[in-house]
């Protein structure tokens, strides 16, 4: 069975109240729900991960080695800033989509810049919530098509 990891950076613990006219107004527990209702569809394991700090969440992809065949990841706004996240996906050899709620792209000009891009399948921002069912779709058909070339 596929496994997953969808790792969540700081402050998404606050989606559903933080500025919701940008983020929206969805919870992540039910992005979660959503989530996981969605892989068992497609017979895909989940793990849901969050956490405010840096360190932690390279310590998350460290652990998914081994683990998980891909990461969906929502990095925040270490996205703009961490070289630390963009060496720990390179180091672990997992294929990672990157989503966001919001379009980095239509914003703040530093949000523009994305560390975690280089290293990606691919990114998906500006849908909302349907971002993440999105990305499960998109990891799991990349996964089978690497598995098909025998990549």
């Amino acid at each position: 069975m596929t496994s997953l990891l969808i790792l969540n950076g700081p402050n998404l613990n606050l989606l559903g109240t933080r500025q919701p006219e940008v983020y929206g107004a969805t919870t992540l527990a039910e992005i979660e729900a959503d989530c996981a209702a969605h892989a068992k569809t497609r017979g895909i394991s989940i793990t849901f991960e969050q956490s405010n700090h840096e360190g932690a969440l390279v310590d998350l992809i460290h652990d998914a080695r081994g683990t998980h065949q891909g990461i969906i990841l929502n990095a925040g706004a270490y996205t703009h800033t961490s070289v630390a996240l963009l060496d720990a996906i390179q180091s672990v050899e997992i294929p990672v989509i990157e989503v966001h709620l919001s379009n980095i792209h239509a914003r703040e000009a530093f949000r523009k810049k994305s560390f975690i891009a280089p290293v990606a399948v691919g990114q998906i921002c500006g849908l909302g919530a349907i971002g993440y069912t999105l990305a499960i779709d998109a990891i799991f058909d990349h996964l089978g098509k690497k598995s098909a070339s025998g990549a």
